[in-house]
């Protein structure tokens, strides 16, 4: 099952509407009572519809899910599309000035303020969630792992596990070690991050960069699973197949 309808965001977007999903397994028709972890997610217009992502491919993160019966639910908006910068912008942790993309005014502690005090408190309500820390988890590609990254070391009284595929480590720099290293992170933290081996030479540094994040994470004690993905790129049909793989750590021995 998945619903899907539109919402606002007052604090980043004004009264611009965008569009919201939940799935939610189609076996919980057969009982009711049953009550599921939730994966929140970013881009979320992405994930699901071929026609509603931004080139023409989804995740198919549905299909997934419902083919293999995972016990799991799935919730997120689409990302801001306005043409300055806005996913840049409403994705970026902390403001800081590069070279391709100027001066960016990073709006992302307004972005999970949003997502932790009202949306995720409306999916509790509306939906057959596991509301506590230990069933709440976050992913992203991207700026979206980025953020991913940020959510959970941040915002870890709410996310225990997140995946962060193709982060935009890249970003930051001192600002995201910072975030890393001075958040207060519980010890049952979970963190899957990976980067496709394509990918490396798009941005200088990107092996040494993602080493050095992967150090921060392990020294914070997070239990961390990262990956070179081989013959991974920047795009949908790469995440796509890595599903499988941060699925595997995102419910690894969970209860």
């Amino acid at each position: 099952m998945l619903e899907t309808w539109t919402l606002t965001i007052p604090a980043l977007t004004g009264d611009t509407p965008r569009r919201a999903y939940c799935y939610v397994p189609d076996f919980w028709k057969e009982n009711q009572n049953l009550r599921y972890p939730v994966l929140y997610m970013f881009d979320g217009h992405n994930l699901f519809f071929d026609d509603h992502a931004t080139y023409g491919k989804s995740w198919g993160m549905g299909e997934y899910l419902e083919e293999n019966g995972i016990p799991l639910m799935v919730a997120a908006v689409e990302c801001n599309h306005s043409p300055d910068g806005g996913r840049l912008k409403e994705y970026c942790p902390f403001t800081c000035d590069l070279p391709t993309f100027g001066h960016i005014r990073g709006r992302g502690k307004t972005t999970m303020d949003w997502m932790t005090e009202e949306f995720k408190p409306l999916i509790d309500r509306e939906f057959p969630t596991l509301p506590d820390r230990k069933h709440t988890f976050i992913a992203g590609s991207s700026m979206g792992g980025l953020m991913s990254l940020y959510a959970v070391t941040r915002y870890n009284k709410v996310f225990s596990r997140a995946a962060a595929l193709s982060p935009s480590i890249w970003f930051g720099g001192e600002k995201l070690d910072k975030i890393l290293r001075s958040a207060r992170i519980q010890p049952d933290t979970v963190v899957y991050m990976d980067y496709g081996a394509r990918e490396l030479g798009f941005h200088p540094g990107t092996t040494a960069r993602f080493s050095e994040v992967a150090s921060i994470l392990l020294e914070r004690k997070v239990d961390l699973t990262a990956r070179i993905v081989p013959n991974g790129n920047h795009n949908e049909a790469s995440w796509e197949k890595q599903i499988p793989f941060f699925m595997n750590t995102l419910l690894y021995e969970l209860e």
